[in-house]
């Protein structure tokens, strides 16, 4: 079994969750290469060595250039604020490791473009970590659409709601709040939040071609949490968008963190021609089905507890009926990145399928600008 020597940037809570997928995916899935926590590297050499005492890693780096430049690391896994991947991933595919990276890709579609350039070209194994796709209820509700059954597809919505910004008092920046910060997120709940829904959308319906949203920011001033200073918030607190698929289908997305009550509200609805599928992350392992071909006396929404070991991912788990969560995946993802390895292929999505999600997001906020509707495919 060849190792994969793991070299993981930052510490919060993206680090826990890749690592504990690091840990879980070869216990749980039987492939040809074992991970290998090496080192875990962040600016604060003593949370750093805590993060690797608790979850093994075998050393500590404090500088990611020096980490990337090991000989005995393989696989560099980017788990920083947005504002770090752009020259993290080129440097770590120039020097012939394997990337993985935190969604979004980039900044925008400017830098995400010259970070698939690098990998592409120096021809390494990439993956963006956009985790929803490794659900299993929504993993089956790609296979259903595969097959067939849902027909012509006319409608795709989702949402993505938090509040957890609402009070005024929230600061901007620092290690907490850093979303909040345009200089180092980006943008706000357009990249943050609707990226989730807008790569599932596409991985599951097709291309995006073009958009038209509405966006705001309904605190225009914030304490930055460093300097104590007062200064304009420049992200966006809320995002609405129209879309059209390339198969002609409409969409509607939203994402917000002002709808109080809702901590991590992500729902999707796709209907077609013969069936409809409606999927919600706070009930992740179900998946609502209605099939118009069913008979009329018995016609309705069904549920499908998707734990049956013929389900997607089930049969590594446990006995059918019981259901597994969030964390999973990760583990899910990871696993299929290590059976890429094993094929020698790609696992998506990878920083080419990231790009494209970052050419629908820059149009969403160019169109939140113009007034206009924007193409959403950039110059792919």
């Amino acid at each position: 079994m060849k190792k994969i020597n793991i070299g993981l940037i930052g510490y919060g809570f993206m680090g826990r969750t890749h690592s504990n997928a690091f840990r879980q995916a070869p216990v749980f899935f039987k492939h040809g290469h074992q991970p290998v926590l090496k080192a875990v590297c962040g600016r604060n050499a003593e949370q750093a060595q805590a993060f690797a005492q608790n979850w093994g890693y075998e050393s500590v780096e404090t500088d990611w250039r020096k980490l990337i430049a090991r000989s005995d690391i393989d696989l560099i896994d980017i788990a920083t604020p947005n504002n770090l991947h752009f020259e993290m991933a080129i440097e770590a595919a120039k020097a012939g490791k394997m990337v993985m990276c935190e969604k979004p890709l980039a900044m925008n579609a400017a830098e995400a473009e010259q970070m698939v350039s690098a990998v592409e070209k120096a021809k390494v194994p990439n993956m963006v970590w956009y985790n929803y796709r490794r659900v299993p209820a929504v993993t089956l509700a790609k296979q259903l659409i595969d097959q067939g059954k849902l027909g012509k597809i006319f409608h795709y919505r989702a949402k993505f709601l938090q509040d957890w910004t609402i009070n005024a008092d929230v600061p901007q920046g620092g290690t907490g709040t850093w979303r909040l910060d345009a200089s180092v997120s980006g943008s706000g709940v357009t990249g943050d939040l609707l990226a989730h829904c807008i790569d599932t959308a596409m991985w599951l319906n097709g291309g995006i071609d073009t958009v038209t949203a509405a966006t705001e920011t309904f605190v225009k001033e914030r304490k930055h949490a460093v300097t104590g200073k007062m200064q304009e918030v420049k992200i966006d607190d809320a995002s609405a968008v129209l879309a059209r698929f390339t198969n002609g289908s409409l969409a509607t997305f939203e994402s917000t963190r002002y709808a109080r009550g809702h901590k991590a509200l992500y729902t999707f609805e796709i209907n077609g021609e013969n069936a409809s599928i409606f999927w919600d992350l706070h009930d992740l392992h179900r998946l609502q089905y209605f099939d118009y071909r069913d008979a009329s006396v018995t016609r309705g929404w069904r549920s499908i507890h998707v734990s049956d070991g013929d389900q997607p991912y089930m049969k590594n788990w446990w006995v059918p009926g019981l259901q597994i969560g969030y964390e999973h995946t990760f583990t899910h993802q990871f696993a299929d990145f290590v059976a890429g390895l094993d094929e020698g292929k790609n696992a998506a999505p990878d920083f080419r399928d990231g790009l494209k999600t970052d050419y629908v997001t820059d149009a969403i906020l160019r169109s939140a600008q113009s007034g206009r509707w924007e193409n959403a495919k950039g110059r792919a």
